[in-house]
């Protein structure tokens, strides 16, 4: 019962704006057409959170393989690297999924209040309307054939499609129910003038036949042609829009230059999956129109035009920002590209001074002792150019000769040389 009462929260809703809009046209196909349009923009919110989503997990689709590739063999490492590039980019994980299960949402409640017009559409009371089923599904006495039992799921489709028009069938009703309804309640005149379910000659009510070749239920008329075609329609409806959306995130798949990444976009993981569901759910789409009644059709052909055309000027507002984006990185990746050249040719030109690559020892440490001793060199010449002006003549001291080894290197003998470790022997072996 709770569970009832709040579906009831979506379906009374979805009643009372189909109610309206049948009022307003007086046909039902416009009303479910407006509906469907009416649905689109009031879930314009969550299809543009969807579609920035999709876009954004689209663009680091790079970043992405990099992750997988890099830690390839680590799966910890790889799903905290994918969380860290998530919450860095500011990305929902399945962000862009979960909003795009919304119209599923809508669709349960919506196939109800198609299923059911005497509650929700005419707003009758469920009590009398179940008396108006038993009534007209009685065996034997049932004033409506097609009712197969009083719990038949379409009865209220049926009777309501039959009450149109039929003053005559009212009376019966209102006569066969009126010893059965509860104290002091009657059936509202809204609830017997019923619904015109035809919409361009095809019974919206109905389901439709796809066996063509069952003489007793098919009909080569427009009524069964047109029913047929419905749930194809929208099946190839909904794989051109599958197509296209897949086509546009694709383009979005960008290196780090800004430039379009095809070989990227085509082994990324969203493209395997969205590959996937552009078989499945178009199947799924063509059982359960063969298997609801047609209005359901006509929903999903509406649902999946409009819904073209908004994803398009969706991605051509977004598009405007991430070609901006892209732009830059463009441009810093052809400064970048310069500075490299630069600094290429400055190393050619050095290679072709020096072929032979000798260089000077030019170490931080070096340089500063070269300096040093330069210093000391000019002060020594300058103060024996003034003792020299002074008549001052200075010894010139005599360098410590170098026991061993090389003079400029005087810690190469070590601490323990000794010069004449091996004079004795050698004089010995001489005589």
């Amino acid at each position: 019962m709770i569970l009832f009462e709040l579906s009831d929260i979506i379906r009374v809703p979805f009643g009372y704006l189909l109610d309206a809009l049948y009022q307003f046209t007086t046909n039902y196909g416009l009303a479910l057409i407006l509906f469907s349009i009416i649905v689109k923009v009031i879930m314009m919110p969550t299809t543009v959170k969807s579609k920035r989503s999709m876009m954004k997990m689209s663009r680091l689709t790079p970043k992405i393989q990099e992750i997988q590739k890099k830690y390839e063999n680590d799966q910890q490492k790889q799903n905290e690297a994918m969380q860290a590039l998530y919450k860095e980019e500011g990305v929902s994980m399945g962000g862009g999924c979960l909003w795009s299960l919304v119209p599923l949402l809508i669709l349960f409640p919506l196939y109800a209040v198609i299923r059911e017009p005497l509650i929700y559409i005419l707003h009758e009371s469920k009590d009398i309307v179940q008396v108006i089923i038993q009534e007209c599904s009685a065996e034997g006495a049932g004033l409506i054939e097609g009712i197969k039992t009083a719990r038949d799921g379409y009865a209220q489709l049926i009777i309501a499609g039959r009450l149109f028009d039929n003053p005559e069938l009212a009376q019966q009703i209102v006569a066969a129910t009126a010893d059965k309804l509860p104290e002091g309640a009657e059936i509202a005149a809204r609830t017997l003038q019923g619904m015109d379910f035809s919409f361009l000659g095809i019974d919206l009510s109905a389901k439709p036949e796809y066996n063509i070749f069952n003489k007793e239920v098919w009909s080569w008329n427009w009524a069964h042609i047109g029913a047929f075609l419905l749930p194809v329609l929208a099946t190839l409806s909904q794989v051109a829009t599958m197509l296209i959306s897949q086509k546009v995130n694709n383009s979005l798949v960008t290196n780090e230059k800004g430039i379009q990444d095809k070989e990227a976009a085509k082994n990324s993981q969203a493209n395997q999956s969205t590959k996937a569901l552009t078989y499945t759910m178009p199947l799924m789409t063509l059982f359960f129109g063969f298997s609801m009644p047609a209005a359901l059709s006509l929903y999903w052909i509406i649902q999946s035009v409009v819904g073209t055309v908004l994803d398009n000027i969706l991605t051509i507002k977004l598009r405007k920002e991430y070609d901006k984006e892209d732009a830059e990185r463009l441009q810093k990746a052809i400064e970048a590209d310069k500075a490299e050249q630069e600094k290429e040719r400055i190393r050619a030109e050095r290679r072709a001074a020096n072929p032979d690559g000798i260089t000077e020892n030019t170490s931080k440490k070096k340089l500063q002792q070269k300096q040093q001793r330069e210093q000391e060199a000019a002060k020594a010449a300058a103060k024996k150019e003034f003792n020299a002006k002074r008549g001052i003549v200075e010894e010139e001291k005599e360098k410590p000769q170098a026991m061993s080894g090389i003079a400029d290197r005087p810690f190469c003998k070590g601490r323990n040389y000794d010069p004449n470790r091996y004079t004795s022997n050698t004089t010995e072996e001489t005589e």
